[in-house]
């Protein structure tokens, strides 16, 4: 009896399935080069171009030698990883859209960096930047927002992120009203709050009494410091209204907005107080200069300066 061969046909099978499997490798690598090809093509994605500035040149390196000067000269009692509180701060913006931040991306950073503040020690400013930092400068014993960690390191600093993009974006940043919940302005927000909720004792608030409406709904200290007050914690809030040294004397105390602002504030069950003018830097009892040399210190300084109004403060 004679077997029979079955080679032919295995060999056609095999033919054919090696045929096959090269047909679909160099179809793999047909698309595969027609995409390279196609990425080349493209350009680029450009960045958003916004209005404001890019982020801050050497940011990182700011910020850590702001944070380690803080815990080691300017509040050596404290202790905090300023490395950790740098990647912190970076990943709550870094690869998001700088229009889109919220207060779940800062609030590790904000818990992370926080510190108690003593009672009567707090100062709210709004439309007074550089006198309350130059009062407080000079006093020594009030503190505003950019004297404590948070406001240290990232005050003047400006950065943003790109969703398309692990790096930080230096070309440009949100301006603080560009857009709604920007990196920037979020975490200001966030910042204030921490710094509003932690307040005790009696809390001054410097105001612009040479501007028309001291006190405005859209301001940090309007939208949310004044919000965030603990009735349980503070018992007053001591509103000062700054004048220019030499402009047209008024008592803005009895203005409608600071008329609203009291309003708010007893509705909080706080006690309101308010006062006119420069010279209550130095008939205050409990928080006068400490020197007649520091008192002419800043009088002159007052003398020299006209208010500068910054946009969204």
């Amino acid at each position: 009896m004679v077997r029979e061969d079955s080679s032919p046909w295995s060999q056609k099978c095999r033919c054919f399935l090696l045929g096959l499997v090269i047909i679909l490798m160099l179809g793999i690598v047909v698309i595969f080069v027609a995409v390279i090809f196609a990425r080349r093509r493209d350009p680029p994605a450009e960045l958003p171009q916004w209005k404001g500035g890019g982020t801050t040149n050497n940011l990182k390196e700011i910020m850590l030698g702001r944070c380690f000067t803080y815990i080691r000269m300017v509040n050596p009692g404290l202790r905090k990883d300023c490395l950790k509180i740098w990647e912190t701060f970076k990943s709550a913006f870094v690869s998001k859209n700088p229009c889109n931040s919220t207060e779940q991306d800062y609030q590790p950073l904000m818990e992370l960096a926080a510190h108690p503040i003593l009672c009567n020690k707090t100062l709210l400013w709004s439309k007074t930047n550089e006198l309350a930092h130059q009062y407080t400068k000079v006093q020594g014993s009030l503190l505003t927002l950019e004297d404590t960690l948070l406001g240290y390191m990232a005050d003047g600093v400006t950065w943003c992120g790109n969703p398309s993009s692990p790096e930080m974006n230096y070309q440009s940043c949100p301006q603080w009203n560009e857009c709604a919940n920007n990196s920037n302005l979020m975490y200001w927000k966030m910042a204030s709050k921490i710094f509003a909720e932690a307040a005790c004792g009696v809390v001054y608030v410097m105001l612009n009494g040479s501007i028309g409406q001291p006190f405005r709904n859209s301001s940090i200290f309007g939208s949310v410091e004044v919000h965030h007050l603990n009735p349980k914690k503070v018992h007053l809030v001591k509103i000062w209204v700054m004048h220019n040294i030499g402009g047209q004397s008024s008592d803005s105390c009895s203005d409608s907005s600071i008329k609203e602002l009291k309003s708010i504030i007893e509705g909080r069950n706080i006690t309101f107080s308010c006062e006119d003018d420069q010279r209550i830097l130095l008939k205050s009892r409990n928080i006068a200069p400490k020197s007649p040399g520091l008192k002419s210190i800043i009088l002159e300084w007052m003398s020299k300066r006209s208010w500068k109004e910054l946009p969204g403060i």
